[in-house]
């Protein structure tokens, strides 16, 4: 399905939608809830991977733990992934996907509830400060994804008026939704395609050059 007429923006998730980091989060956070004796399924945690730290907690420990340990276990997952950081790679055609967002008209701010220092990390891998427009860091919202916020402030960093989002996660367009914006999936998530259509995906690519061809002809058409 094209992009609405009125699209001017482009916002797009960062993690397990630009780079591969999903089963990094996945194995940090099963690390850190380790060090409260508490031990999750690793593929429960990656289920909730694209939450922010503040909704995945209560999410998969509870209310009760997220009261009393909540700080504490995120900065057990931050002490568990920053180590793995230097193993994350971007996927295939980020430069590409980008590039053309940008030819297309479009106004390009990268969406991430991350730590500022994990997303300076990201940008580097991809020249994300030379393609983007804009780019949100933890440090811009309270509450994370589901939660639209995040998504409400990338398009206000750039006075965008209409978004398109891409996301890798159900979590990314639950938000979208909850914004008012189209959403377009890609599957580095390990998510279904009925899944993420289910949670508001217009449409489904296997991979990153996968998603940018259909946009590109898309917009080119409006």
């Amino acid at each position: 399905m094209a992009p609405e007429t009125t699209v001017d923006t482009a916002v797009l998730d960062v993690d397990g939608t630009l780079v591969d980091t999903n089963y990094h989060h996945a194995l940090a956070w099963f690390r850190a809830f380790r060090r409260f004796d508490v031990t999750l399924p690793v593929w429960r945690l990656h289920r909730a991977i694209g939450m922010g730290g503040d909704q995945l907690v209560p999410a998969v420990a509870g209310k009760e733990f997220e009261a009393e340990h909540g700080d504490g276990v995120r900065e057990a997952w931050k002490e568990e992934f920053d180590p793995l950081l230097r193993e994350v790679q971007p996927f295939e055609g980020v430069r590409e996907l980008l590039t053309a967002l940008r030819d297309a008209g479009l106004k390009i701010v990268l969406a991430s509830s991350g730590k500022p220092e994990h997303v300076d990390a990201y940008l580097d891998l991809f020249g994300g400060r030379e393609l983007a427009d804009a780019w949100t860091t933890s440090k811009d919202v309270e509450q994370t994804k589901p939660q639209p916020d995040l998504i409400g402030v990338a398009v206000e960093k750039v006075e965008g008026r209409e978004a398109l989002v891409v996301g890798d996660s159900v979590w990314d367009f639950e938000a979208a939704g909850r914004a008012g914006y189209a959403g377009y999936a890609i599957r580095t998530g390990g998510f279904s395609v009925d899944e993420l259509r289910e949670a508001g995906a217009r449409d489904v690519f296997e991979s990153v050059p996968e998603l940018r061809e259909h946009l590109v002809t898309a917009l080119a058409r409006r």
